[in-house]
């Protein structure tokens, strides 16, 4: 049983979400080979050699690669592809690029964002946009696989694996990169991050985000957004979290003046210490309105009731009906039988 991991490198440095996708590929099976794909890839193949868990190593140096395309990554992998049982890449910008063109040239199911290995063939990922997870199995001969990185620890180093190179398929010539335009940040990336500070509408402006980036860098942490503070221009679109933008799964999230808590898919737990569904996000309607309850203090979320707010399951006041009303007959106003008359009267005319 071989198992192929795609490396993601940038700039002749290999990104830690590569690390995390070898941990589960170790986990699926012992045979483990990362194929590196660049226009130089000595040093990468280099530091990948020294993980713990790599068997072997193949690179595919070629110009075309300096600025790889999906259309020319997916060809290299399926040019080896028939030797392994599995390929498997992380679920990153990088290999949500090429692996559904993978899956489907291979005619199998592309298996998304795993974040737990129940046996070679059996794995866990989210569903519903996080909201539950589900156990999948899959009957495919190669099963293509993309890795939820803060699912898994990243690999260590210990390894000493042979390097081979691997023949260079042709440039498809489909599409070229003709330039990119990259934020610079020393701080880890959203995705990836362990810990994360994040800020919504209630920061006001984009000069108090510089608050959260200070706090951000104490604690050695990313900085995110939620929609409505991108919407609102206080930060650049890379920073907004949730289905939207980017998901993440840390350790520590830390939500400062968010409408609610979005796109946490698997996180520990928040800055309070509460774990994922006892977070007050849970129970918050669009807006950050409770759902109506009774008056006090709410005991699974935390959130203060104003005194005189509807019990649950009632109509709030705005939408109950005065004391002592009565609707007169044909008025349109009683119940649905009065409203679908006068919504027909309405298209007769």
């Amino acid at each position: 049983m071989g198992i192929l991991v795609v490396a993601e490198h940038d700039d002749g440095a290999l990104k830690p979400s590569t690390l995390n996708a070898i941990t589960a590929a170790v986990q699926i099976g012992a045979d483990v080979t990362v194929l590196v794909a660049s226009d130089s890839t000595a040093a990468v193949a280099a530091e990948v050699a020294k993980v713990a868990g790599v068997a072997k190593v193949l690179v595919a140096d070629a110009p075309q690669f300096a600025k790889p395309t999906a259309e020319n990554v997916a060809a290299l992998v399926l040019s080896i592809a028939g030797g392994y049982t599995h390929v498997l890449a992380p679920a990153t910008n990088f290999g949500k690029n090429f692996m559904p063109r993978v899956a489907a040239r291979l005619d199998v199911a592309q298996i998304s964002e795993i974040s737990a290995v129940v046996s070679p063939d059996t794995f866990v990922r989210p569903i519903y946009a996080g909201n539950a997870m589900a156990t999948v199995q899959s009957k495919d001969p190669v099963k293509v696989i993309t890795v939820r990185s803060t699912a898994f620890d990243a690999a260590g180093a210990g390894g000493s694996a042979p390097i081979e190179p691997v023949a260079a398929v042709a440039d498809t010539g489909q599409s070229s990169v003709t330039g990119r335009n990259l934020t610079k940040s020393a701080r880890p990336e959203l995705t990836a991050a362990r810990i994360i500070v994040s800020g919504g509408r209630g920061m006001g402006n984009g000069e108090n985000f510089k608050l959260l980036e200070a706090l951000a860098d104490k604690l050695g942490a990313a900085v995110g957004a939620s929609r409505a503070a991108v919407d609102a221009g206080f930060v650049p679109n890379d920073y907004q979290v949730g289905q939207t933008g980017k998901v993440v799964a840390p350790d520590l999230y830390v939500a400062v003046g968010p409408g609610r808590h979005e796109g946490q898919q698997g996180h520990r737990r928040d800055q309070q210490g509460r774990r994922g569904a006892d977070l007050p996000g849970g129970r918050l309607r669009a807006g950050g309105r409770p759902v109506p309850g009774s008056a006090g203090t709410d005991g699974r979320t935390g959130l203060t009731r104003q005194p005189g707010a509807s019990p649950a399951g009632a109509l709030p006041r705005s939408l109950r009906p005065a004391a002592g009303h009565r609707s007169a007959p044909g008025s349109g106003c009683r119940g649905h039988r009065g409203r679908r008359r006068w919504s027909r009267a309405r298209r007769g005319h």
